[in-house]
């Protein structure tokens, strides 16, 4: 029997903690998706992305007991062993957790976030084909401003 489909959830983040362990590019981009959707965001980092929006930063590298309070998790570090540190506290304490470089870590998967006249879709494939998740991101984007 092959891999089930993911199930899409779509949750309240307003004034919810999130805590995302890394600085760079893909952090960068998580925390501009989280933002939209109200998420009181804490970066933990020694450094920053230079474009990251105001965001409560801790500049510092991760430490166990950094989850605390939060309702999500992301790990988004160069470092594959922090990464999963990150996803062994937030299974520890039941706090869903996206890890950048490893799918098989993660517990929700960050989507292609598509946003329109008060409709929200996200898009996430299998992992084999990123370009075809963009793809398809892309054109439901249109579509949705299309319909404003």
């Amino acid at each position: 029997m092959g891999q089930f489909p993911r199930f899409p959830l779509f949750v309240d983040l307003t004034e919810k903690r999130v805590v995302l362990v890394g600085g760079g590019n893909i952090a960068l981009r998580r925390v501009k998706t989280l933002l939209q959707f109200g998420a009181q965001v804490v970066v933990i980092s020694p450094t920053l992305h230079p474009n990251m929006p105001p965001v409560t930063h801790i500049p510092r590298p991760y430490r166990p007991g950094d989850l605390d309070g939060a309702t999500l998790a992301v790990a988004a570090t160069d470092c594959p062993e922090t990464n999963h540190q990150v996803a062994q506290e937030a299974n520890a304490r039941s706090i869903p957790v996206s890890v950048a470089d490893d799918p098989s870590a993660c517990t929700f998967f960050f989507p292609a976030v598509c946003l329109g006249e008060g409709l929200v879709a996200g898009v996430v494939g299998d992992g084999s084909d990123h370009a075809r998740t963009a793809h398809t991101a892309q054109q439901i984007r249109a579509l949705l401003e299309d319909s404003i």
